[in-house]
């Protein structure tokens, strides 16, 4: 909690909320660092209208709204054995009336990409 108080009384520009974002993958031990370099990259290729920014010390991107729509959540964080791809009510994923807002990461291989980048593509309502 007192991290997400310091990234809310922190108002930062797009350019300072980005290189936080890619600090904080620098940052990271392998494999979530690897991990977080390909979501970024998938996300920012796909919906470059979602602004990247730390939301609770964790990479994250946002809508035009400031609202997130996704998150990566490295495994270190919470001593588990996967990362976290995690998506959030502004993301477009209705699916009937149950669907998967989460998902567990390990390493992603380049079909995992794809699904990324689908997921990405939905959530920002470009399907």
């Amino acid at each position: 909690m007192k991290q997400r108080a310091k990234e809310l009384k922190a108002q930062q520009s797009a350019a300072e909320a980005l290189q936080s974002v890619l600090d904080k993958i620098a940052s990271l031990d392998e494999p979530d660092r690897t991990n977080a370099e390909r979501i970024h990259a998938i996300v920012t290729g796909v919906a470059p209208s979602l602004a990247p920014k730390l939301l609770y010390g964790s990479p994250a991107y946002a809508n035009a709204d400031g609202k997130p729509v996704l998150f990566y959540q490295e495994r270190a964080k919470f001593k588990a054995r996967y990362g976290n791809l995690a998506f959030f009510g502004p993301a477009q994923l209705d699916d009937a009336t149950m669907w998967p807002t989460s998902y567990a990461i390990t390493e992603l291989s380049s079909a995992d990409e794809k699904v990324i980048a689908e997921l990405v593509r939905k959530a920002t309502g470009q399907l």
